[in-house]
């Protein structure tokens, strides 16, 4: 009943809308001058592959087994499974017979080279900040990546979702082109990570909350939400509650974004993919800019909003209790009786922000599930957990979650064995 709502009330918001964004449908913002028509050089192709891997490219554009860049990967969605396209040199079924402007304008402006609309999973609304050098710079690039001939296949959305000219009211009201301009009175190191952060990294895509239309909130920026469908809690980049990175030092966010490991944290989950894919093969420049531009983010500490309804005094006492000996059993010996782990390989638990946020939904899924950092250049052979799932019924995954958060320096909401049940049939990516 509810998705029946929505869909009713995305059409009356929409259809004024799209009266509104049809009539912009022959007009793209290009802004810049059109790219010359000379052959690629050795140096372009080069900085377009480096450019594909900063906008992570790879990951979305290949299903698990198949061919580099031909599509087919499913990306579930609340609105139905989409499949990404074919972005070989294919000159039938990839975009080998694209030009350079049909590229810019697929990046920039969210439309393929027949003018459709595209679906903002592919996150144009981050890509439109894109240089016309470095679109052309990755257009380049693609264009010799071996050619695949895979046909595209069709994305399977609800009803009204898959009627693509809705899009037009979608853009009307969410989406405005315009390449990033650079802030006068930061450092160039802060802008190239500002670029980054909020370009091709798409960063606000998952730690930005979005509201029922899949659009992200502005007044959230990079302040953290659940990844739909996925169910892992991308946390606050603006928060030190969460994982705001105000006192962290350079050089510990630096590492952590390259290899996946800090002395103050570890990446796990979808972010674990982006660090393996994508970041460890950055540049320590481009690496260190990112982390300037995230330190400088505003902080803003709002209390938590805790899942669940917390115990009395009583039953708190009981649940740490059985959680302390959960602890003492299974985790202490790789993350200490104090709780403060063995960096890298073993994270700390105590003042550790991920495992104190509102949502618990991220440390019931390591106990549940486990899993590793990514292998990185520099840390090629990542210490992992073991899942506890099979082993751990749900009052006990919630009683030692529950302790976890409660002890040493941590201060957080307890866990119910309910909310542990919710997550215990999702797969850890």
């Amino acid at each position: 009943m509810k998705r029946i709502f929505l869909a009713i009330l995305f059409l009356f918001i929409a259809v004024p809308a799209i009266l509104i964004g049809v009539q912009f449908m022959g007009h793209d913002d290009d802004e810049t001058a059109p790219s010359s028509a000379t052959p690629a050089t050795e140096q372009q192709v080069a900085r377009g592959a480096y450019l594909a891997r900063a906008g992570d490219c790879m990951a979305c554009h290949t299903a698990r087994g198949g061919q580099p860049y031909a599509g087919g990967r499913a990306i579930p969605t609340p609105f139905g499974t989409m499949y990404a396209p074919n972005i070989t040199a294919d000159k039938e079924t990839g975009i080998g017979n694209w030009s350079p402007m049909d590229f810019w304008r697929a990046l920039h402006n969210g439309r393929s080279k027949d003018g459709n609309f595209l679906y903002p999973a592919f996150p144009y609304p981050n890509y439109t900040k894109v240089t016309r050098e470095d679109a052309d710079a990755l257009f380049a690039y693609m264009q010799t990546v071996k050619p695949v001939r895979q046909a595209n296949r069709e994305h399977a959305l609800r009803f009204p979702y898959n009627y693509r000219i809705l899009l037009a009211g979608w853009r009307a009201l969410y989406f405005t082109p315009g390449t990033y301009r650079a802030e006068s009175r930061q450092s160039a190191e802060w802008n190239r990570g500002a670029y980054l952060v909020q370009g091709l990294g798409h960063c606000s895509a998952c730690h930005t909350s979005r509201n029922a239309f899949g659009a992200t909130i502005d007044k959230s920026d990079l302040a953290g939400g659940l990844i739909p469908i996925m169910n892992w809690y991308a946390p606050s980049l603006t928060s030190d509650a969460e994982a705001g990175l105000g006192n962290w030092e350079l050089q510990h966010i630096a590492a952590l974004l390259k290899t996946g490991v800090s002395p103050r944290s570890t990446v796990f989950g979808p972010m674990a993919e982006v660090v393996s894919q994508s970041l460890q093969h950055l540049n320590d420049s481009d690496v260190r800019a990112m982390a300037v531009y995230l330190k400088s983010l505003p902080q803003n500490d709002p209390p938590p909003e805790l899942d669940t309804q917390q115990p009395d005094k009583a039953s708190a006492d009981r649940i740490l209790e059985a959680g302390s000996k959960i602890y003492k059993e299974n985790c202490a010996e790789c993350h200490k009786a104090d709780g403060r782990g063995i960096a890298p390989a073993y994270p700390p638990m105590s003042g550790n922000r991920a495992l104190t946020m509102g949502s618990a939904v991220n440390p019931i899924r390591m106990v549940l599930n486990g899993g590793f950092p990514p292998s990185t250049e520099g840390n090629p052979h990542p210490y992992g957990m073991p899942p506890f799932g099979q082993m751990l019924n749900d009052q006990e995954v919630a009683a030692v979650v529950s302790y976890i958060r409660n002890s040493w320096d941590n201060r957080a909401g307890f866990v119910s064995p309910q909310e542990v049940n919710r997550y215990r049939s999702i797969p850890l990516d």
